[in-house]
């Protein structure tokens, strides 16, 4: 008894969260919840804004450059103070700065040193270089920002686009499944004629010959539909699934504004935005290079101190009494020196490899400008194009109706001449046939109306031309 109870307990519960998960799994997923999502797991979308936020680190470092170096340093050594007559060339520092009194013979007399020093220097005026890197990087942050607007922007585009394409192929499935149910009942009124003896045996094989065109039909949609929702999916962000419920209100309604006027400026397009800012960024680096032709001014100043085991009567009495082993001793500053200047450093050969890297950056900044005067006519003519869309989307909208009316009476009416003798079963799937094509015409007629919507919004740079237009 008591395992009955637990198994039906279990059963029970079962039941539970498998309706909770239908139902979960039924949740109508709208085109604003699907743009969010689509915004917040992009990889792409996530990509530009690490661009955008290392750019914003990058502008800080650049603001920076503009501090003098400041270095200290410390070292203690031990070893001989030799010295020789002679040229030297400390080859890339691999040279040791052994200074002490030229003998007549080598020695290996050794005590500690030390060097404690302090180092200043400054490029206090470069004709505006670190200036003018400053506003390069300021120009690449917006450059980048706007990179990631338009990213956003092209985005929830596409994944409206496949929203639509996705509810039309859902539509175009069920299509597909009620002609299979039609040709199913036709097989049925055609296998009992010939049974009878009222048809020849010819029209059962064409009826099994629609029924299997409806099926492979009806595959087809759902391939189409599983095709659709992975995109979808991918769009968001989110694992694959193939059973979105979307919203009705695309396939219920026809836009209430169908042609809307765009709220922005055209000039505010976020692709056009995106390129002037690269634009900008080229210009920006044509003065930055021109500032490398001019000199850079630079204030230095240096403050040491020094200790040596050597005492100073070791140059002229090399022996024990006049140098020590003590380390204390040795390390101990005794002398200090202190220097300040300023220098100016200027390769004059430097204005003539500037002036060609001006030179190209211009050409450069002018490839950027005709990318854009491109971009901005593209634009505009695909405005142009999408308004015509609409026109000509509204007019199909209006005359899939009637198709279907008319198609759905000529099948009814073979349909029942079939069935009494009075038609062949060409003229009955050639109704049929007719009555299909007339569904889907529907289907796709006001599928394409939003669509025109969507491509005047992706071409006029305003997303809300479509979304506030349902």
């Amino acid at each position: 008894m008591l395992n009955i109870i637990a198994k039906r307990t279990l059963l029970g519960v079962l039941c539970v969260f498998f309706i909770i998960k239908a139902s979960a799994q039924q949740k109508v997923l709208s085109l604003k919840d699907a743009e969010t999502l689509a915004i917040a797991n992009y990889g792409t979308i996530k990509a530009r804004a690490s661009q955008l936020n290392a750019s914003k680190s990058f502008l800080n470092e650049t603001r920076t450059e503009a501090l003098p170096d400041l270095n200290i340093s410390a070292q203690q050594d031990y070893g001989t103070v030799n010295g020789q007559n002679g040229p030297l060339y400390g080859y890339r520092g691999f040279a040791v700065a052994s200074a002490g009194p030229v003998l007549g013979q080598q020695n290996w007399n050794a005590a500690f040193g030390a060097l404690y020093l302090g180092n200043v220097s400054w490029d206090f005026f470069s004709f505006g270089k670190v200036r003018e890197r400053i506003k390069v990087q300021n120009n690449v942050v917006t450059r980048d920002a706007s990179d990631l607007e338009q990213e956003k922007f092209q985005h929830q585009i596409r994944v409206a686009s496949v929203y639509l394409n996705l509810l039309a192929a859902q539509q175009l499935a069920k299509a597909q499944q009620d002609n299979l149910n039609r040709t199913i009942d036709i097989q049925k009124v055609v296998r009992a004629r010939v049974q009878n003896g009222l048809n020849p045996g010819v029209d059962s094989s064409l009826a099994n010959a629609e029924v299997s065109n409806a099926k492979i039909s009806l595959t087809n949609a759902q391939q189409t539909v599983a095709e659709q929702a992975n995109l979808l999916s991918q769009y968001m962000g989110v694992p694959p699934q193939e059973n979105y419920s979307l919203d009705s209100v695309f396939i219920k309604k026809s836009p209430p504004t169908p042609d809307p006027q765009p709220t922005t400026n055209f000039e505010n397009h976020p692709e056009l935005n995106f390129l002037r800012n690269v634009i900008g960024v080229s210009t920006e680096q044509e003065k930055y290079l021109h500032t490398f032709a001019y000199p850079t001014f630079s204030f230095f100043g240096t403050y040491q101190g020094r200790g040596s085991g050597f005492l100073e009567g070791y140059s002229t009495n090399p022996t024990s009494q006049y140098y020590t082993g003590n380390y204390g001793y040795g390390v101990d500053p005794t002398r200090f020196n202190y220097l300040l200047g300023v220098g100016v450093i200027w390769n004059i050969t430097t204005p003539v490899r500037v002036h060609y890297q001006v030179e190209s950056q211009r050409f450069t900044s002018q490839m950027y400008r005709d990318e854009y005067e491109l971009v901005n006519q593209q634009l505009r003519d695909q405005e142009a194009l999408a308004v015509t869309r609409i026109n000509n989307a509204l007019k199909n909208y209006h005359e899939a109706p009637i198709e279907v009316k008319a198609a759905t009476d000529a099948y009814n009416q073979k349909a029942a001449l079939y069935k009494n003798g009075l038609a062949n079963i060409i003229d009955y799937t050639t109704a049929l046939f007719t009555l299909n094509r007339a569904e889907v015409d529907l289907d796709i007629t006001l599928n394409n109306v939003w669509q025109a919507v969507l491509s005047k919004a992706a071409a006029s740079g305003d997303l809300n031309v479509f979304m506030n237009n349902f």
